[in-house]
């Protein structure tokens, strides 16, 4: 079989297809070497002292882990002089991160949630990063958030990785996806799947439980159905699989199919997950997988985002598996 490195897929898409500029590609190699980085350090752990509470909050309110921090620096430092972004906006900060004057600057503006599912670092479950490149608007030299709001449609590549037992590079630039697996003896990520397909049915599905008392009545009724399993209306059994860790859950429906919510609820009445650094790049790649990502009752990629962090709603996985719970909540 031959061996095809990220930097080859890359060169081949740019020279063959002409699917991608060359600063794109670029952008992405850089991308992905501090993405080789986080896994590095995420795979020490306790040998480098970088589990635990960093003892602050991100913009959101929430605990950050050491590693939330450590990452975000890496994924800061290693875009910062690469000459292809105007401006960068992190998960983990309040305003976007503009490119020091001392470098050259270019078109493209990058969102990333550095370390994904990190409430799961301190036990071992696989984390990740996701990713989202938009072009910076004409004429505008200093991106602020206004800058960066525009619809998922937008976007002209996302990705994730994977921190699991092996470490996973998926892409898409809106031509299909690719999944990458990191040879560690060589430092650099392998083609190891094209074309990936979800299937449209599915026998799993992804949600947390625990909330189940603050869902709205379409999410209820399509969990009770699947629940009931062969002897409900839907006539077969289902599993339910919840890692709590985007990546990982979404990584495992591009593998076999399934269906994973976080829906909005009484709790959460605008929703959880994040447009601009989970939804959205998600939803790029599902979309390009032959599956499906919508609020429950508008695809997620035609919204036009608000604010920076703005929250919300998500149904994303197998194509038919969605198209009923957003049948369920449009009636």
């Amino acid at each position: 079989m031959r061996r095809v490195s990220l930097t080859r897929y890359l060169i081949e898409q740019q020279r063959d297809k002409q699917s991608i500029p060359s600063d794109l590609r670029l952008l992405i190699e850089v991308v992905s070497r501090a993405c080789k980085a986080i896994s590095n350090t995420v795979a020490k752990g306790a040998l480098a002292d970088v589990l635990g509470s960093a003892g602050s909050d991100n913009v959101q309110g929430e605990a950050q882990k050491k590693l939330d921090v450590i990452s975000n620096e890496i994924l800061l430092e290693a875009n910062e002089w690469g000459g292809h972004l105007a401006a960068m906006a992190s998960e983990e900060m309040e305003q976007p991160h503009q490119i020091p004057h001392r470098f050259p600057k270019g078109e493209y503006l990058l969102l990333f949630d550095p370390l994904d599912g990190s409430s799961n670092i301190d036990v071992n479950v696989s984390v990740g990063t996701i990713f989202s490149v938009l072009r910076c608007p004409d004429g505008v030299t200093e991106p602020d958030e206004k800058a960066f709001l525009q619809p998922g449609t937008k976007q002209v590549a996302a990705g994730f990785a994977v921190y699991g037992p092996s470490t996973l590079l998926v892409l898409t630039f809106g031509d299909g996806v690719a999944v990458f697996t990191l040879d560690r003896e060589q430092g650099s990520f392998v083609l190891t799947q094209e074309n990936v397909q979800i299937p449209e049915e599915t026998a799993e599905f992804a949600i947390n439980m625990s909330n189940q008392r603050h869902w709205e009545a379409p999410v209820r009724r399509y969990i009770d159905e699947v629940v009931a399993g062969a002897t409900g209306p839907r006539k077969k059994d289902f599993n339910m699989r919840w890692i709590a860790s985007m990546v990982a859950d979404l990584y495992r429906i591009l593998t076999r199919g399934g269906i994973f919510m976080y829906p909005v609820d009484a709790k959460r009445p605008g929703g959880r997950l994040r447009l601009m650094y989970e939804a959205n790049p998600m939803a790029f790649i599902v979309e390009q997988a032959g599956g499906a990502a919508t609020t429950g009752r508008k695809r997620v990629m035609e919204l036009q985002p608000e604010e920076l962090h703005q929250r919300v709603g998500l149904v994303i996985g197998s194509k038919k598996e969605v198209e009923r719970v957003t049948r369920y909540h449009v009636e």
